[in-house]
């Protein structure tokens, strides 16, 4: 799961169910998606990859490699 933050709308069809299924993300939502997800929308342009140190903290925006904890 990564932590994103979506820039612009964004639908979602994963691959795991043959694109029978869409997920329709609104520009400033902040959520933990799929990492399959938060791929496909950076690569868009439609997301920026970010975390959430705790529930109540704010989403701190962060490079691709600080987000895969490299």
């Amino acid at each position: 799961m990564a932590w994103v933050r979506f820039t612009a709308d964004f639908d979602f069809s994963p691959a795991t169910f043959g694109g029978r299924s869409t997920t329709a993300y609104k520009a400033g939502m902040e959520l933990n998606v799929t990492r399959e997800c938060a791929a496909a929308a950076k690569a868009a342009g439609k997301a920026v990859a970010g975390r959430k140190p705790r529930k109540d903290a704010a989403f701190e925006e962060v490079s691709d490699a600080q987000a895969d904890g490299r």
